[in-house]
């Protein structure tokens, strides 16, 4: 597959009002906008800088799941990675933690790191936990104890765990779900926000560099209340906005509708993160809607089962066509593993039940998701990135 050059003027700044002036902040940069939403930015933080749009490896307890930190920087080239607030906080905890220096320090990791809020653990505990206006209190899933998580306190754990960006304590509605109750939570999650922004406001960083508080737009799929959510969470003046309670079971087309009316409200100068988004197709349709961060499980989850995604499409590597396959795993792949193991040694790992397999898929997948945004950045950069998306989706969704 044909790359495309990025520009060499980085400085260069393009938006729909005016070509000729550049939207330049401390924190986020626009480099270049397509002829639609998509464009190509630049996070910068103490930990370095972030190119969008950009897919974000999920580390939960501080590990991305069976690759090591040095693979995910040298042989995936990830830019940042996402902590999870719930699960740090109930191992190794924040005595730990703070000992240790933060997040960074206790799992090496020196670039950027985005932490959740524990919302959506919190949303996923619905037979073991109760909300009120304080907060929510819930189970543990590992020793049956009860907890409280208050918008203060989740501001509190993730100043703790310090990382780069940080997401205010919202409510994650499911779906379906009934208007009035999705009404009710998206007001509730404004309300949490403002305690969010108080709190933080009042009790600076522990480590010595600069977080930042991104508020989460709810709604569920209903568009009045979206647009309304999108207005609160834009008047806020955070430096950049998420967009929750989507890939919770809706109909891809429902995320993709309710993604666009909101990033048509959110400040076109703030970076738009979309929270938990999905197969590499999602991710594609996405960034033509203006999202310019994404991350999900489904990458290391997936290869854990013997599923890999390519440029040629999808490959279940524990079928029985692959046993005598000695070509690479994958040709047009960026990382070692590519080239230096066969589908039909991969598979015969899987079949074998050894753990080396899920480690080789796991870290293909994730190198495979990193190149699928850089690459869709050239073309966005190139000004054809419409044009290609709409050559390649069909092929990326393709079952081999």
């Amino acid at each position: 597959m044909e790359m495309c050059r990025l520009l060499q003027d980085n400085d260069r700044a393009i938006n729909d009002v005016d070509e000729s002036k550049s939207i330049r902040m401390n924190f986020f940069t626009i480099h270049k906008t397509s002829e639609g939403k998509s464009r190509a930015g630049e996070i910068t933080t103490d930990h370095g800088v972030v190119q969008t749009p950009i897919f974000m490896p999920v580390g939960t307890v501080a590990s991305v799941k069976t690759v090591h930190q040095r693979e995910l920087k040298e042989d995936i080239k990830a830019q940042i990675i996402l902590g999870n607030t719930y699960h740090l906080y109930l191992r190794p905890g924040m005595d730990v933690m703070q000992k240790a220096g933060g997040l960074h320090k206790f799992m090496n990791w020196d670039q950027p790191i985005l932490t959740d809020s524990g919302g959506f653990q919190v949303f996923s505990l619905a037979d073991t936990r109760k909300m009120t206006e304080e907060g929510a209190r819930f189970k543990s899933h590992i020793d049956g104890s009860y907890h409280m998580f208050s918008p203060e306190r989740s501001m509190e754990i993730q100043r703790q765990i310090g990382a780069d960006i940080f997401m205010a304590f919202d409510e994650c509605t499911p779906y379906p779900c009934e208007y009035n109750q999705a009404k009710t939570s998206m007001e509730l999650t404004h309300r949490w926000l403002k305690r969010c922004i108080d709190w933080t406001e009042q009790n600076p960083e522990l480590y010595g560099y600069k977080q930042r508080l991104f508020p989460i737009v709810q709604g569920s799929t209903y568009s009045d209340l979206r647009k309304i959510s999108a207005e609160v969470i834009s008047e806020a003046g955070a430096e950049g906005n998420a967009i929750g309670g989507l890939s919770v079971g809706e109909p891809e087309e429902e995320m993709y509708r309710i993604t666009d009316e909101v990033t048509d409200i959110l400040p076109k100068e703030k970076p738009r993160y979309l929270m938990g988004v999905g197969t590499p197709w999602n991710i594609l349709e996405s960034i033509g809607l203006g999202i310019d961060m994404m991350d999900c499980v489904m990458p290391t989850r997936n290869a854990r089962n013997g599923m890999i995604f390519t440029w040629q499409g999808v490959v279940n590597l524990k079928n029985e066509k692959w046993k005598d396959d000695f070509s690479p795993l994958d040709e047009f792949g960026t990382s070692f593993v590519d080239q230096e193991y066969s589908k039909a040694y991969v598979r015969h790992l899987f079949v074998s039940k050894e753990y080396l397999g899920k480690q080789i898929a796991s870290i293909h997948n994730l190198a495979f998701y990193l190149d699928l945004v850089k690459v869709a950045r050239e073309h966005i950069v190139a000004g054809d990135f419409y044009e290609w998306k709409k050559s390649v989706l069909p092929v990326l969704r393709q079952r081999l």
